[in-house]
């Protein structure tokens, strides 16, 4: 099933979800009604009884959809940089139709080889204000999802605040996305 955004579905089952803006988590139960208003990256916005609320790729079945892993498209020579940089621009913020990679939230993402041949990786990531109520979350799917490449053993998300973000730190598609060109 291909999702459209507005689109009304009916949960397929007792699903978690997330409040947005705050991060707090909730149950939605089967049955009840959910408008997608956001369906990016590995996740949905999904409007409920007037809240929004975010439900993860790993229970779009409770949406009657199927989440595919963007590695998929990628060549199968393609560096463990790019699987990572493609892996954290399936991550979105539940309010902002652009991944945090084009936000320029993502200030640093090193990649290092352990002695086991797998390998640890150190992000360090900003937001777009302070007292996002869904920073940890955000971190978290950013960490959760680059956990995904097979290669990664370890992941660690540091939120740092120096430089300050603005929105000179956009991409170009970004500005282009929201509006801003």
């Amino acid at each position: 099933m291909m999702v459209e955004e507005r689109q009304i579905i009916m949960l397929r089952r007792d699903t978690p979800a997330l409040m947005v803006p705050s991060g707090a988590q909730i149950i939605l139960h089967q049955g009840t009604e959910v408008t997608i208003t956001q369906a990016l990256g590995s996740s949905y916005t999904v409007n409920v009884f007037g809240n929004l609320a975010r439900i993860d790729a790993k229970d779009a079945d409770a949406l009657g959809l199927k989440a595919k892993s963007p590695l998929e498209d990628l060549p199968s020579d393609a560096s463990l940089e790019d699987k990572c940089m493609t892996m954290l621009k399936t991550v979105y913020d539940p309010e902002i139709p652009v991944n945090i990679v084009d936000l320029g939230l993502i200030y640093n993402c090193e990649v290092k080889e352990r002695e086991d041949g797998t390998f640890y990786v150190w992000i360090d990531m900003t937001l777009t204000a302070p007292g996002c109520g869904m920073g940890p979350v955000i971190a978290d799917d950013a960490k959760t999802r680059v956990l995904t490449i097979p290669e990664v053993s370890d992941v660690h998300v540091e939120i740092v605040f120096d430089p300050p973000w603005d929105q000179s730190m956009m991409s170009d598609a970004a500005r282009l996305q929201l509006g801003m060109l």
